[in-house]
């Protein structure tokens, strides 16, 4: 990939050992809870914290599959055809970030029209306008009303996301711009590698230990169930090996400001995840909670279903993967056909 083999490019980088995270050059956390989703989008691709999105458009609703990461992951595949989207090789740098941009939009308002259901009536396209930034426009086109608490809080967590390095997504999305796929082609491979335990879905498997924590009343007895099944503790531990997650504190800092109802059982659910992996593995393992525990805690508060939580994920990553599909492009491009 433009012959990097590290973990660390101009886009994003992280210290391995305080686990601090940059977005070119801008420590995360100036970024989460301070910038829009759609400055930090700016931030990542162009390199200048500005709005940079445009309103979504129109779009054929046709996936209802029920599963919103698969129906987001179709939608994009079929952005080609219906857009006109061509080769990253056929375009330059402007238009390749105007597809990247479109797409971005066009997945925040697909898992938003998915999420509201056939049921219910569209909401008015000057009442998603009136919301303003893209995590009002979101949830406003979701359920046709918002508040300033929760628009903060899925802004936070779009941003929190956003990028995270030359992640397995990422080299997808990078590999798909090397072999010279369209953007809508890339994200759509991107979406799928993210989907898994791994990647977005460790989400969902944070909030069942949460949930059953909860229902046992004992959140010790919840962890120590799941080590004796064999099962990983999803949510806990950092891909660089720091032994914390700036962006998990970052989000924990903002369920505790607000309340979050299941603040406590989750913050004990942290407590006794951390001490069972620190008896179990090495004393200096990355045994801390991440960005998905938090991020699962803080996307429940405000409503938000687990099925959402990949797709979710998606949206806030869509960010990063642009910027990385523009810099593979304006690299050199190998030559070697497969």
């Amino acid at each position: 990939m433009n012959g990097r083999t590290d973990e660390q490019t101009t886009i994003s980088s992280v210290d391995p050992q305080t686990g601090t995270l940059r977005y070119r050059d801008r420590d995360v956390t100036e970024l989460v809870g301070r910038e829009p989703f759609e400055a930090v989008w700016g931030l990542l691709v162009d390199d200048h914290l500005h709005p940079a999105l445009p309103p979504a458009e129109p779009f054929p609703f046709y996936s209802h599959t029920g599963d919103l990461r698969v129906d987001v992951q179709t939608a994009l595949a079929q952005l080609a055809p219906l857009w006109g989207y061509r080769s990253v090789l056929d375009i330059g740098r402007e238009r390749l970030r105007d597809d990247l941009a479109r797409a971005t939009v066009l997945t925040l308002s697909f898992v938003a029209r998915g999420a509201r259901g056939d049921d219910l009536p569209a909401v008015h396209q000057k009442d998603i306008d009136d919301a303003g930034s893209v995590a009002g426009r979101f949830l406003v086109r979701w359920r046709g009303e918002t508040t300033a608490e929760h628009v903060a809080a899925v802004d936070a967590y779009l941003t929190a996301v956003a990028e995270h390095g030359l992640t397995p997504s990422t080299r997808t999305a990078r590999l798909g711009a090397a072999r010279g796929a369209d953007a809508a082609a890339c994200l759509s491979a991107a979406v799928a590698v993210s989907s898994g335990a791994l990647g977005g879905g460790a989400s969902v498997r944070a909030l069942r230990l949460i949930e059953t924590a909860e229902d046992l009343g004992d959140a010790e007895g919840a962890v120590a169930a799941q080590f004796d099944d064999g099962s990983r503790l999803w949510g806990f531990g950092h891909s660089s090996g720091a032994s914390v997650d700036p962006r998990a504190d970052l989000l924990h800092a903002l369920c505790t400001r607000v309340r979050v109802p299941r603040l406590e059982v989750a913050e004990a659910v942290e407590k006794a995840s951390i001490a069972a992996l620190e008896d179990r593995l090495q004393k200096d393992a990355a045994c801390g909670a991440n960005v998905m525990f938090w991020g699962a805690v803080l996307l429940d508060s405000v409503g938000v279903p687990a099925r959402m939580f990949p797709a979710m994920f998606a949206c806030g990553r869509m960010a990063g993967w642009s910027a990385h599909i523009i810099d593979q492009r304006m690299g050199p491009m190998p030559d070697r056909v497969v």
